[in-house]
């Protein structure tokens, strides 16, 4: 499928006229080319951007494959690990409970991808979806290669660091799973209607006092706990590359809303309240 992006230039003056397609930039979906200031006369520029994804399906087919590799490592089909272990299940109660946080987790993505998520952006380009679901899937069968191993150790501290972690895991995503259903409720209006998110009685979006984008702050928190949970480095790492990540798309959104918005709450900044 091809999609096609469109400019529109002043027939005179050649430039973009003032407040749309700046720097390149193309006209939103819901634009509608009569009501451009552009005059009685305008030309039109077509960009072929190449095989595109709806952003429904890019979710979809990122957090599938992450949930079923996962699963193929904690059952331990033959050939990922020594024969004698094959199809044989870990003596240590953390990997079973790291093996149903993390199914949880991707099932909760995947849940919101079809009856929560809206996208602002109607198609991302085949080529980026097929790096990202190199990325969610690759390190997926990585945590799960050293979790489900068989030499694998549990945590230090044991039952108390394992129970612990999973409280925060738990508060976490129920924070995460909040702050999307109030995005959700945000965007009801259309783009004619924007406003920024604020808190409401439920106390998990009580983060938007402090931060602009406090769905990072608790996707962050919950890979953290599963990494004090599980005590296993490649997930410590995975966590840190994703916290990265998800910094610079919250500083972005942060930069964003102060643009648009002049009353937009001082005290906010991007993802950890306060500090960053």
């Amino acid at each position: 499928i091809f999609f096609l992006q469109v400019e529109v230039l002043d027939a005179k003056t050649r430039e973009q006229p003032p407040g749309y397609v700046l720097k390149g930039k193309s006209l939103r979906d819901d634009e509608i080319l009569q009501n451009l200031p552009v005059g009685t006369t305008a030309t039109m520029y077509f960009k072929d951007l190449g095989p595109q994804l709806g952003w429904t399906m890019v979710f979809l087919a990122e957090y599938i494959g992450p949930l079923l590799s996962y699963l193929l490592f904690y059952f331990r089909i033959p050939y990922f690990y020594s024969n004698r272990y094959a199809l044989s299940s870990s003596p240590h109660p953390v990997v079973t409970l790291a093996c149903v946080c993390h199914t949880f987790h991707y099932t909760k993505r995947l849940i919101e991808t079809i009856f929560v998520h809206r996208f602002s952006h109607g198609t991302m380009p085949l080529r980026t979806i097929v790096k990202n679901c190199a990325y969610y899937w690759g390190f997926s069968a990585w945590l799960a290669y050293y979790i489900n191993h068989p030499l694998y150790t549990p945590p230090s501290y044991g039952e108390l660091q394992v129970n612990y972690a999973l409280i925060l895991f738990v508060m976490c995503e129920m924070g995460n799973f909040s702050i999307h259903l109030t995005l959700n409720k945000l965007r009801g209006d259309g783009p004619k209607g924007r406003r920024f998110p604020m808190p409401n009685k439920n106390p998990f979006t009580w983060l938007f006092f402090f931060v602009s984008c406090p769905n990072y702050t608790y996707e962050v928190g919950a890979w953290v706990s599963f990494s004090i949970m599980t005590q296993c480095l490649p997930v410590a790492f995975y966590t840190l590359l994703g916290f990265i990540q998800m910094t610079i798309w919250a500083k972005g959104k942060h930069r964003a809303y102060i643009r648009e918005f002049k009353d937009y709450p001082s005290l906010r900044v991007a993802i950890i309240p306060l500090i960053l």
